[in-house]
């Protein structure tokens, strides 16, 4: 068993654990040792100009020293240094974390104390963050995502080689899987990081015959080779993932997807157009309010290529992993059963060169922004039809096949033809929608809803039906005369719109009970969100499994009804 399944393990004993040690230091220490820069700085130029004589200039620190007044400010100095020290002591003291087989849990504070908890079957995700200062101490920020409204739980910061165990340990928890089955998965994986960076020609960090100071220098030496392996590693292991899964994103069609937003598009027009203008009439006062606007877009370009590079989606065994990143990276990992809506988009400057964003909605969100800046619900920035394909396959498993890909490919490449697969919308609904309602149809098999709409903006919404929590028809006096009804799959709150217009008013109805009936059918035999017990069950020998699956059936349907019937109860509540 490795050094970091070993920690992992620890943690997870369901006592009581602190923090990285440097925690107080990362979240509110880099602010005072600026301030304390800056009063180094003053008070060395103060030393400077008494030393070799010149004018002082009247900054607070010449002041204190010519009245004689430095040293006692020095010393209040120190004092308040010292409180402050002491303060971020005994925070992080009080700022303590456990993990048990049903909940995590964190409670800090000194005089307000807050305690948090979060279920382990509500976990929908857990994102392992490293900021570019927080990686030079080893340390990482773990946010495990949990539905509900502002209900994440977050550790920061821990340490960096802990971190990833620790969400192997948590999913494992969460879903399902045995205690002893986690531990050897998390150990099988751990061996393969180190087989890779081994690969790559950094040496391993071998618990069993560690790094001695004397084999290799200094302490301070191993613990920045310590920091070096840990940058020079791949954002992700090439064992993590099997490489036909693996979705990334070049260079290259980054920036042309940048280059054809439509902030670049409205800044183009104001350099070129607005800035010409305005020099011409001689109105210069025009460009105040766009100063400051034209300079925030460096950083605006910048900081949207910087945070996609080494982006990467690929499926582990423990759901959809998602990383981006170069000096400050973030990996997050999607459980199985966890997405509610998918939705694929085209905007009108991509359809040229083919390219597609995939939206996703779920119970709960990170906190830390997605690649390219974007908001955390966008899974694939940019992507070509390929790439959507793969990545569906990757997020619905479930909606794969041959007839569901030609489903998926006339739903986002087709034009509204007859005998496309789609039920498309009436001709007497081109009132209502007189550029897109050719597009305007739907498409259902025994697992999802498939929705398309748009004819300027393309886009396809999937909707698994397990995941449908209630069916809602619409008709406004217009609709009632065309004869036309609107139609909405309800799920957890998010930016995926599931709802389509201009549907004929009899083919709605008949949508209306076949989904209720394959949304009842499909979340009784829903056990996606328990999927380590499910291949537990599937891989075992009959003989060994336990007295849970040897019930007779109808007991064993009965139980997964009222368990995810309290499932989706708990996050129509959440949600709400």
């Amino acid at each position: 068993m490795t050094q970091a399944v070993r920690a992992a393990e620890q943690l997870t004993d369901g006592n009581w654990h602190r923090l990285h040690p440097a925690t107080p230091l990362l979240k509110g220490g880099i602010a005072l040792l600026a301030i304390a820069g800056a009063l180094i700085a003053n008070l060395r130029e103060a030393l400077i100009e008494s030393f070799f004589g010149g004018p002082r200039e009247q900054d607070p620190v010449s002041l204190l020293y010519r009245n004689g007044l430095l040293g006692w400010a020095l010393l209040i100095a120190l004092v308040f240094v010292l409180l402050f020290v002491l303060g971020f002591y005994v925070s992080w003291r009080m700022h303590e974390f456990r993990v048990t087989e049903d909940v995590v849990e964190v409670r800090s504070g000194i005089l307000f104390r807050t305690h948090r908890k979060g279920r382990l079957d509500r976990v929908q995700g857990i994102n392992i963050m490293r900021p570019l200062v927080p990686r030079l101490f080893g340390a990482a920020k773990l946010e495990v995502n949990v539905a509900g409204q502002n209900a994440n739980v977050q550790l920061s910061y821990l340490r960096s080689r802990d971190a990833d165990a620790l969400r192997r340990r948590i999913l494992g928890l969460a879903s399902g899987k045995r205690s002893e089955a986690i531990v050897e998965g998390a150990d099988a994986a751990a061996v393969a990081a180190a087989a890779a960076a081994a690969g790559e020609g950094v040496p391993p960090a071998d618990p069993a015959h560690p790094l001695r100071p004397g084999d290799i220098g200094p302490v301070t030496a191993r613990v920045l080779e310590e920091r070096a392996r840990e940058f020079l590693a791949p954002e992700l292991d090439p064992d993590a993932a099997p490489p036909e899964s693996v979705v990334t994103i070049p260079l290259g069609r980054l920036a042309g997807s940048i280059a054809l937003s439509g902030f670049t598009i409205a800044l183009a027009l104001v350099l070129f157009v607005g800035v010409p203008v305005v020099v011409t009439t001689g109105a210069y006062w025009a460009l105040l309010p766009v100063l400051p606007g034209l300079v925030g877009s460096i950083g605006f370009f910048v900081n949207r290529i910087v945070k996609s590079l080494r982006f990467s989606i690929a499926g582990t065994p423990d759901g959809i992993r998602v990383g981006y990143g170069l000096l400050s990276t973030s990996n997050d990992t999607l459980p199985p059963g966890r997405i509610h809506a998918v939705e694929v988009l085209q905007p009108l400057l991509w359809r040229r060169a083919g390219w597609w964003t995939i939206r996703i909605t779920r119970a709960s969100n990170s906190s830390t922004p997605g690649a390219a800046g974007q908001a955390n619900t966008t899974l694939l920035p940019v992507g070509t039809k390929e790439d959507v394909t793969r990545v569906l396959g990757l997020v619905l498993p479930e909606f794969v096949g041959e007839t569901s890909n030609v489903l998926l490919l006339t739903g986002i490449l087709g034009r509204g033809e007859d005998g496309d697969g789609f039920v498309n919308a009436p001709r007497r609904g081109r009132v209502l929608r007189p550029f897109s309602w050719r597009r305007t149809g739907f498409a259902m098999d025994s697992n999802a809803l498939l929705l398309r709409s748009g004819a300027v903006w393309r886009h396809l919404v999937i909707v698994p039906h397990a995941r449908l929590q209630s069916i809602a028809l619409r008709q406004g006096p217009l609709e009632r005369r065309l004869g036309v009804n609107r139609i909405q799959a309800h799920t957890v709150v998010g930016p995926v719109d599931t709802e389509l217009g201009i549907v004929d008013r009899e083919t709605s109805l008949r949508l209306f009970e076949d989904l209720a009936a394959s949304a009842a059918t499909s979340g009784r035999i829903d056990r996606s969100h328990r999927w380590g017990a499910m291949e537990q069950e599937d891989e075992g020998p009959h003989e060994q499994r336990d007295e849970h699956t040897m019930r007779r059936p109808s007991e064993h349907a009965d139980e997964q009804v009222e368990e995810h019937e309290d499932e989706r109860a708990g996050e129509h509540e959440d949600a709400r």
